[in-house]
């Protein structure tokens, strides 16, 4: 069963994400931010991440940058979700080494077509 982390402090995304992604055989862990999302993995190793970026604490460009420090993190992609929408967030999110940024508002049998896809 694949992994897959979701990090956003809006309840209504994680939990219509978590619903679906459960529904598709993902292994799913939560956290509401940056900081939560660095100490998930610590102890797990997800296939994916789901990266907001305007979050509380550690925001999803720094955590992104945290992520590729860890070696054992290597092999995890990472997709921004954020309504952060400019070429200039996306450039700077793909920069950061993020496998895709997808823009809120999303659809999410397309989130999931794209970690399949991302995954396969």
């Amino acid at each position: 069963m694949k992994k897959v982390l979701i990090v956003d402090d809006e309840p209504n995304i994680v939990m219509s994400l978590e619903y679906t992604l459960k529904r598709n055989n993902f292994e799913v862990f939560i956290a509401r931010d940056g900081s939560e999302a660095l100490e998930i993995l610590k102890t797990n190793i997800p296939d994916l991440v789901l990266l907001d970026i305007m979050m509380p604490e550690v925001d999803g460009y720094e955590t992104l940058k945290r992520i590729r420090l860890e070696e054992k993190l290597n092999n995890t992609k990472v997709v921004f979700l954020s309504a952060k929408n400019k070429a200039s967030d996306i450039e700077k999110g793909l920069a950061l080494g993020a496998a895709k940024y997808i823009t809120k508002p999303f659809s999410i049998k397309k989130i999931v077509s794209d970690i399949n896809e991302l995954l396969n």
